[in-house]
């Protein structure tokens, strides 16, 4: 525990539909008690976290702590690999937002008084991270969790359009988007020495494993295996077809799906022939109707303390 200097906490009080800003007096009060050398910083809009996490005087052996959901992680992993720092940076998680996606795959508990205790613990492992460089981001945004492209995305547009305040809006968004039933892109997909040109409802490439709150995208991917799981699904006939591989996300079981393929790779290239992408990376939009999209594995970016 020695060798570890400030914990840096960045936290987004918006969180949660506006619950996390609840948290900071339970946050506070335990640092209090059990690490003095610590300072909360709470954000006050979007892109906050990110400039954050890259201009703070932070030291090589610090720990920033991303409080929020996974648009929060996903700022201040992004201002953290700015730094372009000599050794991959600490990063620790408080998951108080709404989804809290990607803590799931490293054992984070979802109960902020275990979550302390585990920062507190200060048991770190490698992270990999991966970058994205097309649409929006012409120079590249960096992501922890993954990507969705086409129908996942797409949902997602629809669930925050809602006003439901629960964690049913991306099954609503989902449903909706199976009755519009729109076309599919013919997407081509390169990774390692293969290529695929196919018509593709749905595309994930992960880091993590689960993403839109219970829908298991990568249910076997690794976070510090040096490379990022891709699942794509081909556009199926009906959408009854397109409901049942749905349902399989649920459990993570859609690879015994007809139409389901699953691989992973190092780096991967997506070109749309037909049609257009939409895509976001950690639920941050990429591209509404992108063409193209070039995404890269970091290995061993960050340092993360998990369970």
């Amino acid at each position: 525990m020695s060798q570890f200097g400030k914990f840096w906490i960045i936290l987004n009080p918006a969180a949660g539909k506006g619950k996390a800003a609840k948290q900071f007096p339970k946050i506070d009060h335990f640092f209090r008690a059990n690490w003095k050398n610590f300072e909360i910083i709470t954000t006050k809009g979007p892109g906050d976290a990110l400039n954050m996490a890259r201009d703070l005087p932070i030291g090589e052996n610090d720990i920033v702590v991303a409080a929020g959901g996974d648009g929060t992680c996903n700022e201040v992993i992004n201002g953290l690999l700015l730094r372009k720092l000599p050794s991959p940076p600490v990063f620790g998680i408080l998951p108080i937002g709404r989804g809290n996606d990607f803590s799931y795959t490293p054992g984070i508990p979802q109960d902020i008084d275990k979550a302390l205790q585990l920062l507190l613990e200060v048991k770190t492992k490698p992270l990999d991270a991966g970058f994205v460089k097309g649409g929006f981001f012409t120079e590249g945004r960096y992501f922890i969790n993954g990507i969705g492209i086409g129908f996942d995305t797409k949902v997602g547009f629809e669930a925050a359009k809602l006003k439901i305040k629960s964690g049913i809006t991306y099954v609503v968004g989902a449903l909706k988007m199976i009755i519009r039933y729109e076309p599919s892109p013919v997407l081509q997909i390169k990774f390692d020495d293969k290529e695929v040109t196919l018509p593709a409802v749905l595309v994930s490439i992960v880091n993590g494993r689960r993403m839109g709150g219970s829908f298991y995208m990568g249910p076997e991917a690794e976070l510090d295996d040096g490379l990022l799981d891709i699942c794509y699904v081909e556009h199926q006939k009906s959408r009854i077809d397109l409901l049942k591989i749905l349902s399989h996300y649920t459990k993570g079981t859609q690879k015994q799906c007809k139409g389901v393929t699953f691989n992973r790779a190092l780096k991967f290239h997506l070109n749309a022939k037909e049609g257009s992408m939409a895509a976001h990376c950690d639920g941050e939009t990429i591209c509404y109707e992108g063409k193209e999209l070039e995404i890269t594995c970091i290995p061993g970016a960050l340092r993360l303390i998990g369970a």
